[in-house]
């Protein structure tokens, strides 16, 4: 598939801010103690802003982006506009918060608001995956891993972020594993599973047959292997460009191993080397931020280009198996 980068843009930055918002929640629930309040409200519209820009950018990939208003009607069979409708939603539990830390409500709304916003940045973020799982033509994306993925990647966004912010902010952090209060140990096993998930998505892409195959779409299979003839175009059209963009494997298999790299080694490496150091945790914590983000951007474009279409069958090239 075709990798816009307005999707890519969309997936990975409102996948880190709905990450960010997931994680405060979850710490408001638990220890609402454990931020300042002025950090809280901060981090909340950081969050908010993420993940409003990530959404903003979608509408650039659509044909009439004035009618994207329109999808919010279409919920009970699109995971499109189910997305819309739970990221719209999330926003009430978003400004509940804020008003409650700025009036300094007591804890009993704090934690209901908390509770929803959680759920809601998870079911966003669900929704936006199984708009690509659901598809049952495009191999790459139907399958267990997608869904699992995108919520892992986008935990492990908000955590580094979460992360890089409270050690530049609170007092420099001059001790990562005490005064980050876990958040170091949490951003390191979510690299170390989030570089595990992609393994086992690309062993399966890799050793999963096709979904068709000319043999079972032209009902020739019984009688042996079937190809075209002649190409059954002239020129690059539609299709080709969206559904089948041409990467090559010594090319993706390098992209993989800079994924994997940018996803765990490099940000596990810069925040161990901080924690035994005990000095630089904010410039470490930072570096693992951008590290992740970098890795998304990589893993999200390769998510896309991955990807092809079963109409690709139709436009392979002469005695290429598609």
């Amino acid at each position: 598939m075709h990798p816009a980068l307005s999707v890519i843009f969309f997936t990975v930055i409102s996948g880190c801010g709905y990450g960010l918002l997931f994680l405060l929640s979850l710490i408001l629930l638990m220890q609402p103690a454990l931020l300042p309040r002025s950090e809280i409200v901060t981090l909340l519209a950081l969050g908010a802003l993420a993940s409003v820009a990530g959404l903003i950018a979608s509408t650039f990939h659509l044909g009439q982006p004035q009618r994207a208003w329109r999808a919010f009607s279409q919920w009970r069979s699109s995971w499109l506009s189910r997305e819309g409708v739970a990221a719209t939603a999330s926003f009430l539990p978003v400004g509940a918060l804020l008003i409650a830390q700025w009036q300094q409500t007591d804890a009993m709304p704090v934690r209901i608001s908390a509770l929803a916003l959680m759920l809601l940045a998870a079911i966003t973020v669900y929704c936006t995956a199984q708009i690509y799982a659901s598809l049952k033509t495009i191999r790459a994306w139907h399958n267990v891993y997608v869904a699992p993925g995108y919520l892992l990647l986008g935990l492990i966004g908000g955590a580094s972020w979460l992360l890089a912010w409270h050690c530049a902010f609170d007092d420099g952090c001059p001790d990562i594993a005490l005064g980050s209060r876990g958040l170091d140990w949490l951003v390191i096993l979510l690299c170390i599973a989030s570089a595990l998930l992609k393994l086992a998505y690309w062993r399966y892409i890799d050793t999963q047959p096709l979904p068709a195959s000319i043999e079972s779409a032209t009902g020739l299979g019984r009688y042996g292997a079937v190809r075209s003839v002649e190409a059954p175009h002239s020129e690059e059209n539609y299709l080709t460009r969206e559904m089948g963009f041409a990467l090559a494997r010594k090319h993706a298999a390098r992209l993989r191993r800079i994924v994997l790299l940018l996803l765990a080694p490099l940000p596990i490496a810069l925040l161990v080397i901080a924690m035994l150091m005990r000095s630089n945790a904010e410039v470490a914590a930072l570096g693992a931020a951008f590290a992740v983000t970098l890795g998304l951007f990589v893993e999200r474009w390769l998510f896309f280009a991955e990807a092809k279409h079963v109409v690709m069958l139709y436009y392979a090239p002469r005695g290429e198996r598609a």
